[in-house]
């Protein structure tokens, strides 16, 4: 995140300061706004314990320099007068909710560990305890789709090359560049053990909230702002439009609702946090964001999982999205449904305008989850899947606003029908109906209006998206 954002996106109300604008005592530390740690004060009540509170010569074993490795095992005796700076970083969150708690006031805490970045440095005795060579796999996908247009490809090679040991490998910096398999299960392998070094850590700081006496009373939300290509698609890295680096965990402990513990398949998004913990707190819900946003302090354009919270099984959205550059003129837009994610690559223009040009469509992608889960085959430019792609490029352009989940009452529009409508319409569309079913058999009778639902609901979508053009040339 840029440390100008408040000049060069907006002046907006962050999650930390809605709270503290509302009585609580807003303290956080570690990796929570990127670059913009230590600038962003507004957010806080108390001083903001920063990731730049480490200079390179503090950071012990986990500095960038030349001669760095991507991961690094550390003897767990070695860390004890050189702690990492995620165990610094859960020192203070304990220290902090002690304080929190004599306080006896409301308030919101947020805690940022920045691993699994790279470089991977961790304690020994987790890759020793937990990942032992003889568990670690290689990708099953370890190439790119096929039919991947070359736009939706991050090269990774140029960021793994800061460190030495990817220097020695002299890889080549071509899509469908591969790593040796013994050094890929090595740094699979680093990957995993930092995970479950973080995972200690949070469960330590829960573990204090409880000896403290907080945890029933205590909302607690575990978020990740993106995941990670491990060689899967033939990529190392973050920032791309596949499923593996835009699918989060997103876990919320609300005492009371989530104590037996929930899961769900329903679509979410992490835009959806912000109005979940206002609800959830009972503080005054927030104002949808009108479309052009940038002068507007306080909105969100997220939605309240509160009634998921309450039934798993409710759905709320029917698409989720997401969006990555490429260089600094071509935007890549997603949309995921249940069954599909389907990605525009458009031009892009930055800095002051930050516009795109929906008009020119540089590359699609279509991949289809019921048969291809792990996005092995781009099936953009598959005849069969046209109606699909028509769909879901109308959908994607008219955005979040038209992907909420309306619920459907069959039982409060048949009495509405019943009561509006004149009793001899009602006979005489019955009889029709009897007539259609005779003449052409019911099974050919849904057909005819499954296919007719589906072309109201893409005229519609049309229609909205012309009215959307029309009120923006005003």
């Amino acid at each position: 995140m840029s440390p100008k954002f408040r000049e060069e996106g907006g002046n907006f109300t962050t999650l930390p300061q809605y709270f503290m604008q509302n009585g609580y005592t807003s303290v956080g530390m570690g990796k929570l706004f990127g670059n913009t740690d230590t600038t962003e004060t507004i957010s806080w009540s108390k001083q903001y314990f920063s990731m730049s509170f480490f200079n390179a010569s503090s950071r012990n074993f986990e500095t960038k320099g030349g001669g760095d490795n991507s991961w690094l095992a550390v003897p767990d005796e070695e860390l004890v007068s050189k702690p990492l700076i995620d165990r610094i970083v859960a020192d203070y969150a304990i220290e902090t909710l002690r304080k929190v708690a004599k306080a006896k006031d409301n308030f919101f805490m947020a805690v940022g560990f920045r691993k699994p970045h790279l470089p991977h440095v961790f304690p020994k005795s987790f890759m020793d305890k937990y990942y032992p060579e003889s568990v670690i796999r290689l990708p099953s996908n370890p190439h790119v789709p096929v039919n991947m247009p070359d736009i939706a490809w991050n090269n990774w090679v140029a960021v793994l090359q800061r460190y030495k040991d990817f220097r020695e490998l002299k890889l080549g910096n071509e899509i469908n560049t591969t790593i040796p398999d013994k050094k890929t299960l090595e740094l699979r392998r680093a990957y995993y053990s930092a995970v479950a070094w973080v995972d200690s850590l949070i469960g330590e700081v829960i573990s204090e909230l409880h000896d403290l006496g907080l945890a029933d009373n205590t909302i607690i939300s575990f978020v990740s702002d993106h995941g990670y290509h491990l060689g899967e698609n033939g990529i190392w890295t973050k920032r791309t439009n596949f499923e593996i680096a835009t699918r989060t965990p997103l876990m919320l402990h609300i005492p009371g609702l989530t104590d037996n513990g929930f899961q769900t398949e329903q679509l979410v998004e992490t835009v959806d946090l912000f109005q979940t913990l206002v609800e959830a707190t009972g503080l005054k819900k927030l104002p949808e964001c009108p479309e052009y946003s940038r002068s507007v302090e306080l909105c969100t354009e997220g939605k309240s999982l509160m009634p998921l919270i309450k039934n798993p099984n409710t759905p709320l959205k029917s698409a989720a999205f997401s969006q990555n550059i490429r260089g600094s003129r071509t935007m890549g837009y997603t949309i995921r449904t249940n069954r599909y994610r389907y990605t525009e690559w458009v031009p892009f223009q930055g800095k002051p305008v930050y516009q795109s040009d929906w008009s020119v469509v540089i590359a699609r992608e279509l991949y289809d989850h019921d048969i291809d889960p792990e996005e092995n085959f781009n099936r953009a430019n598959v005849s069969s899947y046209k109606d699909v792609m028509s769909e879901l490029s109308v959908k994607l352009r008219l955005g979040y606003r038209h992907s909420t989940v309306v619920t459907y009452n069959i039982t409060e529009n048949m009495i509405y029908f019943y009561f509006k409508m004149r009793p001899c319409v009602i006979f005489f569309m019955l009889l029709v109906a009897v007539l259609i079913v005779r003449r052409i058999g019911l099974s050919r009778v849904f057909r005819h209006i499954r296919g007719f639902s589906e072309r109201y609901r893409v005229q519609q979508t049309e229609l909205l998206l012309a009215n959307k053009r029309v009120e923006k040339d005003r």
